[in-house]
């Protein structure tokens, strides 16, 4: 009793002392405090359908809704962070008549590759909901009260993330859209991200969100956020990091208006229909945050996510359209202008978050046995070579 005392008290000193070093979002520090107090615990355990919809049933009924069935419900496959189960719920809608509405749980790990916020990726679902094509939100379970951990509970929307008969690896990288919808996608990918940008939050609930001022506040609290998760979660230390910690708050540039960030915008995050290649939902919101649209812009520019045209030989963005219009389309979609110095800085700071995932969070969740995608996630431990090789060869283009 006395050691686990003597390791609590060391816990919460260490997370005073990160809490201090790096200054991160209210709701961003519960998140990692709540991570590093459970770090000791037991690791990920398969979870049985049944748990998730007793979960259910009782959040179901703590938001006073009793005249209620639930059916269908499976796994759904895909992403490397959480889980998620489909359903159907037969109910009555605000004293609507009954209705079957397709449902989907999403819910942590006990330790995942990112750890995000629930009250967060639900409060920015709300917010852009009919602005962009997002499924309808409704219910949070912020501490897994409910739930055996964080969760929220949103529609489901029906679409592929792919061409039922492309070829892509995991997470979007190198999707291979067909040449003949490629234009009516990209359009529609570029409209979408400026309609995000463009929204006034001020008017939205933002309430776990942090709401910094124009110039370097809401770089700061990126590069703290991430910064913090390196110092948590790293086993051997990387010289490559710390170099880039320091670029990245010596040259962080001003932002001149605040947007909502998607944080995770490229292929495999948004679906469309294949009858009419419509974008019908776009999912994991989990990385948003209120700052610079050019951290957007860089991350669904990496190189990951594209792959050269088959017949040019031009770099597509997102395999989906060539760079040398890419951005001239967002200026007109927008209205704003594109910063290649800001684009080439957050390309960094996207490289500098990737690094501390692949390096740090990643190894450290798979060797704990904290997730279900354990395979997923040892893979993306190896790709630490090549994001710590980007990372270098980024900064020394600006040195």
């Amino acid at each position: 009793m006395v050691r686990l005392m003597d390791e609590s008290s060391e816990v919460l000193a260490r997370i005073e002392l990160l809490r201090k070093r790096f200054p991160c979002e209210q709701e961003i520090d519960r998140i990692l405090t709540r991570k590093m107090l459970r770090r000791n615990g037991p690791g990920y355990s398969a979870v049985p359908l049944e748990t998730l919809v007793d979960g259910l049933h009782a959040l179901l009924k703590s938001k006073s809704i009793s005249d209620f069935s639930i059916a269908r419900t499976r796994w759904l496959t895909g992403g490397s962070s959480k889980l998620q189960m489909a359903f159907d719920l037969t109910w009555q809608p605000d004293g609507e008549e009954t209705t079957t509405t397709p449902m989907v749980v999403r819910m942590e790990p006990a330790e995942a590759i990112v750890e995000t916020s629930r009250v967060r990726e639900i409060q920015l679902i709300k917010a852009v909901h009919g602005v962009v094509p997002v499924p309808p939100a409704y219910w949070v379970d912020a501490d897994g009260s409910f739930f055996p951990y964080p969760a929220i509970v949103y529609g489901f929307i029906q679409g592929v993330a792919k061409p039922t008969k492309a070829v892509a690896g995991v997470a979007g990288i190198g999707t291979h859209f067909p040449c003949e919808i490629r234009e009516t996608l990209a359009r529609q990918f570029i409209d979408n991200m400026a309609s995000v940008h463009l929204l006034d939050w001020t008017q939205k609930d933002l309430s776990a969100f942090d709401k910094p001022g124009l110039g370097t506040a809401a770089v700061e609290l990126q590069i703290n956020w991430w910064e913090r998760v390196w110092e948590e979660d790293f086993r051997e230390d990387e010289p490559m990091i710390r170099l880039a910690a320091a670029w990245l708050r010596q040259n962080a540039p001003a932002v001149d208006r605040i947007s909502i960030i998607h944080g995770d915008y490229r292929p495999g995050n948004f679906l469309y229909s294949e009858h009419d290649n419509r974008i019908s939902g776009w999912l994991d919101w989990e990385l948003g945050h209120l700052g610079d649209r050019h951290k957007d812009i860089a991350w669904s520019m990496a190189g990951y996510y594209g792959h050269p045209d088959e017949i040019t030989g031009e770099f597509l963005i997102g395999g989906l359209i060539p760079e040398s219009r890419y951005l001239k389309m967002y200026e007109a979609a927008s209205g704003l202008s594109v910063d290649p110095d800001k684009v080439h800085y957050y390309r960094i700071l996207n490289m500098f978050q990737l690094a501390v995932i692949s390096n740090a969070t990643g190894y450290r969740v798979s060797d704990g046995e904290k997730t279900h995608q354990d395979i997923l996630v040892a893979w993306i431990t190896g790709l630490n070579g090549v994001v710590l090789n980007e990372l270098a060869e980024l900064i020394e283009a600006k040195i």
